[in-house]
């Protein structure tokens, strides 16, 4: 994987992204996503998990004691723990995470849909699944339609919607629990102002520039075995509640039949 042409281009990529991480705009948006994203991991007992991110580390403030870092080849790759693996073949048995983080990634990759299919088999029945993308009707996402092919990131990838990627995750046999946007700015290039952060946040309106989806696996209910009550065979005719429609009529006929045979005696 690291020698791919793949790996090699995921991995420029990557490198190419950390100038916008490393700007006033790029660490403000990491900010505003670490603030959504700690609620959800703070409280989290799990003990592995795993992080697909772009720029820095979101699982500072979690509890997850065995943290699990993704990178497309060595180079790129923090610690010996490091995961290098192509991002559509995870080399982990299934549901085996507490908690997977993708960060930006499924904007750049040219089969996204592979990649959210192998987080979604990694992760346990009782783990959460977060993604973070960029809000495609937000102020950036109307600048991004007027930018030129060759822009550099953020300006570059598919923005994908919140109800797409909600599809998504229905393929895959996971839903939504929640949906939080980020980053209230009037442009890409300004930090997050916090009076409209505040406001923003708690109403949570969806002009955010920066999206957080948390989902989980659905469950699934015991199944259910129908019982069918009926008779082993036929009712005969002869059974309680059969009527003989001519029974009436044959009783009769023998009872005048005896009685003249009686005076002919």
């Amino acid at each position: 994987m690291s020698n791919s042409p793949t790996a090699a281009m995921l991995a420029r990529c990557m490198t190419q992204s950390q100038a916008y991480w490393q700007s006033p705009a790029g660490r403000s948006l990491w900010e505003a996503q670490r603030a959504c994203l700690g609620p959800v991991v703070e409280n989290r007992r799990g003990q592995h998990g795993l992080e697909m991110g772009m720029g820095r580390s979101l699982l500072g403030p979690s509890a997850i004691p065995h943290r699990i870092r993704w990178a497309p080849n060595e180079a790129l790759a923090e610690s010996a723990s490091t995961l290098v693996c192509p991002p559509d073949r995870f080399a982990l048995p299934d549901r085996c995470l507490d908690t997977v983080v993708i960060h930006h990634w499924l904007e750049q990759l040219p089969d996204a849909h592979f990649t959210l299919q192998e987080a979604a088999r990694v992760t346990s029945d009782h783990g959460v699944l977060v993604l973070f993308g960029f809000n495609p009707v937000s102020v950036g996402g109307l600048l991004k339609r007027w930018r030129k092919p060759g822009a550099t990131f953020p300006f570059v990838g598919r923005w994908m919607s919140v109800n797409r990627l909600r599809d998504w995750l229905a393929f895959v046999d996971f839903e939504v629990e929640r949906v939080d946007y980020c980053c209230f700015r009037g442009r890409m290039n300004a930090p997050c102002g916090e009076h409209w952060e505040a406001l923003g946040r708690r109403h949570n309106l969806p002009l955010g520039q920066s999206y957080m989806i948390k989902a989980r696996r659905r469950e699934r209910g015991a199944p259910i075995e129908r019982i069918r009550f009926g008779l082993p065979a036929k009712a005969s005719p002869s059974s309680l509640g059969a009527t003989r429609r001519h029974a009436p009529v044959k009783s009769i006929e023998s009872s005048s039949r005896l009685v003249k045979e009686n005076q002919r005696d």
